[in-house]
């Protein structure tokens, strides 16, 4: 438990942030998630337009050092090698 003023303060900022990021990740998961169902389904526009939306979320999650950037690459890359590939 907290003992200090600054620590109890630092206890409060944890859990706003947590939930925080807790809904960003959420929302990269599920933009992430709509592109691959989009893959499962066959629709190749649907997909290439989850991905665009998908995109600028995954970019964004990195600035916010929620993930790493290689995470990232490796997001797109993997989504764009799909939506190739149909």
């Amino acid at each position: 438990m907290a003992n200090n003023p600054s620590a109890r303060k630092r206890a409060r900022q944890a859990v706003n942030h947590r939930l925080h990021n807790m809904s960003l990740r959420t929302r990269l998961r599920t933009r992430v998630k709509a592109v691959v169902n989009s893959i499962h389904e066959g629709d190749k526009t649907a997909a290439e337009a989850a991905y665009k939306l998908a995109l600028p979320c995954i970019d964004s999650a990195v600035n916010k050092k929620l993930i790493h950037a290689n995470k990232a690459a490796r997001h797109k890359s993997r989504l764009n090698a799909r939506i190739k590939v149909m």
